[in-house]
């Protein structure tokens, strides 16, 4: 295995990183202070092809594969992990269920769309009692004269409520069976809501932590009629479907934790070299030395395991428990950098404007959403026969 990027992986580097640099990071602190979405650098994405990376140019991609994805997600969320994760919902979650699993007709109306970033799609999967156990779904789908009738609510939606947010695919039960023993088995499958239907609502945005600058709404669902065509894949593999998404998303959230880790190297790399203390600068210190030592090796192994599962994912082996380790191994990596950073810049690491407090505020989600560290424990212990 040889974890050398080509020149046309490098070169997708170099390309997002000076973006990241010159046009992200000189924003980022005002978005995070304001709460507000940033319009105007997700166009200039949308403009890069960001948003098609791993698409087919047949459905306006760029004809590029999930790994180009993950390479540009890992330097965004060096300087900005709100931006990276517009990016990384809008390709895994709002595009990808329809390229993996939509009908052509499903791919021909929607991925265009999707893939040039001048609309999002969100997926409407978490809700109040159906987080970890997703399988506790009770937003519900009737079939009525041609329709589907949705009505349910959603938590946690990223990208349901911008401006621009034109889908979101929801899971929902479109049907109950009752087994032999009296139990009661719920059929789920995914439905696309275009954000535009009758009684779809975003509602008030969530005041949260951190991933200010990130759009994430509850959603309410009251008789949302769409078309019976407008179910994606076969009926009643709803929880199949975005489980498999939510494997390749994993790999997705673990570039964008190693990102973040790597940014917090780089942050304290610089602040070290220039904050003085005791006649000389801090980064002449051993304690400091080690500590950065240490988050290094941390941003390492975090890329070498989601470059892994990467791997494994295009080549078309089962990387489902590698997937799980890397955002298990990335998403602590990110967190315990961001507490070392912070260790490292003091009091400055308690203020806002600074990178690395966006870090220690952003990075806790990334031990949760996608799957929770604990989920990502049970799926490696499982695959151990444990």
């Amino acid at each position: 295995m040889n974890f050398e990027l080509s020149e046309e992986y490098q070169d997708l580097v170099d390309t997002v990183r000076d973006f990241a640099d010159e046009v992200v990071a000189p924003v980022s602190a005002k978005h995070d202070e304001e709460h507000s979405f940033p319009y105007a650098v997700v166009d200039q994405m949308a403009d890069m092809g960001l948003f098609g990376l791993p698409f087919p140019e047949q459905y306006g991609g760029m004809g590029g594969d999930y790994f180009a994805l993950c390479l540009a997600l890992e330097q965004l969320a060096r300087v900005d992990q709100s931006v990276a994760i517009t990016l990384e919902a809008g390709v895994s979650l709002g595009a990808m269920p329809v390229y993996r699993f939509g009908t052509e007709e499903q791919k021909q109306e929607w991925l265009p769309l999707l893939a040039s970033g001048k609309a999002l799609g969100g997926f409407g999967l978490t809700e109040s009692e159906a987080g970890s156990d997703a399988s506790g779904t009770k937003t519900t789908a009737k079939l009525v004269n041609g329709e589907w009738v949705i009505n349910g609510t959603k938590e946690f939606i990223t990208n349901s409520g911008t401006d621009i947010t034109r889908l979101v695919t929801v899971t929902a039960v479109t049907d109950t069976i009752t087994r032999g023993d009296g139990s009661v088995k719920k059929e789920i499958s995914t439905i696309l809501v275009p954000s535009n239907t009758p009684g779809f609502k975003a509602e008030k945005a969530y005041n949260k932590v951190g991933w200010n600058a990130s759009d994430t709404h509850p959603l309410t669902l009251t008789d949302v009629h769409v078309p019976e065509a407008n179910l994606l894949g076969t009926r009643g593999r709803g929880y199949a479907n975005f489980l498999q998404i939510l494997d390749e998303g994993r790999i997705a959230i673990a570039a964008l934790a190693t990102g973040a880790a790597q940014g917090c190297v780089e942050e304290s790399i610089k602040y070290a070299k220039e904050r003085q203390a005791f006649g000389t600068n801090i980064g002449s210190f051993q304690s400091i030395q080690f500590k950065i030592a240490r988050m290094q090796a941390r941003a390492h192994t975090a890329r070498l395991a989601y470059y892994d599962a990467a791997s494994r994912m295009l080549a078309g082996k089962p990387f489902k428990t590698q997937a799980s380790i890397a955002k298990l191994v990335a998403g602590e990596a990110a967190m315990d950098n961001a507490r070392d950073a912070t260790q490292i810049f003091g009091g400055y690491g308690f203020i806002n404007e600074f990178t690395v407090s966006r870090h220690y505020r952003d990075s806790k989600i990334l031990e949760v959403g996608e799957g929770t560290t604990e989920v990502q424990l049970m799926l490696i212990a499982r695959e151990l026969g444990l």
